[in-house]
């Protein structure tokens, strides 16, 4: 049998198996990525405008930052695989696309529980808002985010490249993530399935829980407003945080579950695409651009564009 330690590298199968579609793929996944770099770019150069020094702002610019890693990490290896015959990512090259994926998604999870916190202290605690969300309150909660996100990804990682891969070194996916890694393992992976499923619970459905209870407080504050365009706003804001983390539950959840699962790997492949290319493009409309604050300030500096 051929060690994990025997391999110096691994090939791709890419995002489909049909090479019709693969110009189609590429142009498409080409305007997405270019989509997710100017949008979550702009985010990033708009809210450090004075007008948006808030806390949540400061997040959001966080988020657009990992967003851009994201994307950034899995989709130019993609589109290699679509257009060159050579589809091979060294050991090495695999390893730390795995790290820096497991890094990014697990740390984007507890900014998202930090941004619901945010907003909770904001509705249903206003008089101590500036107290509470200070600058050092909120370095602290990225900084947490971080660590914790590479606590996960190092024992992830780790464990994955623990494992006897000694099955065929060709991964059946765009970019190399735990599922189909499992997949090359010729050992017993049922403790390790274990382990995935108690740290998919601990990455995703932690976070998701104190989101949801923190819009759970929120929505029973905004219940209490006496004004139905203030009531009408609100539910519209907590509608769209909780559209994007319900998108991210969703396809996490369906992908690291059921590690093994070869039947479905065609699906997982859809699942990803979405986790890491399609809401990357999605965040800076439905967190940002849709913000009354957030257009007013990219209208003026159209408007001074134009001007000079």
């Amino acid at each position: 049998a051929e060690n994990h330690t025997l391999m110096t590298e691994f090939v791709l199968s890419g995002l489909s198996s049909h090479p019709e579609l693969r110009h189609l793929l590429f142009f498409t996944i080409c305007i997405v990525y270019s989509m997710t770099l100017i949008g979550n770019l702009l985010i990033c150069m708009v809210t450090v405008h004075p007008s948006l020094h808030t806390p949540m702002y400061f997040f959001l610019r966080v988020l657009s930052f990992l967003d851009i890693s994201t994307a950034s990490v899995v989709v130019p290896k993609m589109l290699v695989t679509l257009q060159s015959e050579d589809r091979s990512i060294s050991y090495l090259g695999c390893v730390t696309q795995l790290y820096c994926v497991v890094f990014l998604a697990a740390t984007e999870w507890y900014l998202l529980a930090a941004m619901a916190y945010d907003r909770y202290v904001a509705v249903c605690c206003p008089l101590r808002y500036a107290a509470v969300m200070n600058t050092r309150a909120c370095l602290s909660l990225v900084l947490l985010s971080c660590c914790s996100g590479k606590v996960v990804s190092v024992v992830q990682t780790a464990w994955v490249f623990t494992l006897s891969l000694c099955g065929p070194r060709r991964i059946n996916y765009f970019f190399c993530d735990i599922p189909p890694l499992v997949l090359l393992s010729c050992s017993d992976t049922g403790r390790y399935e274990r382990q995935l499923t108690s740290a998919t619970v601990l990455v995703i459905f932690t976070p998701f829980c104190l989101i949801l209870l923190s819009y759970g407080c929120i929505i029973s504050s905004i219940l209490r407003i006496s004004s139905a365009e203030s009531r009408h706003k609100a539910f519209s804001t907590c509608s769209s945080h909780l559209t994007v983390v319900t998108l991210y539950c969703a396809s996490g959840t369906l992908i690291y579950l059921q590690p093994r699962s070869s039947n479905s790997q065609e699906a997982k492949k859809i699942l990803a695409l979405v986790y890491t290319t399609v809401i990357p493009t999605l965040n800076p409309l439905i967190y940002s651009l849709r913000n009354k604050e957030v257009k007013e300030v990219l209208i003026r500096g159209v408007a001074v564009l134009m001007k000079k």
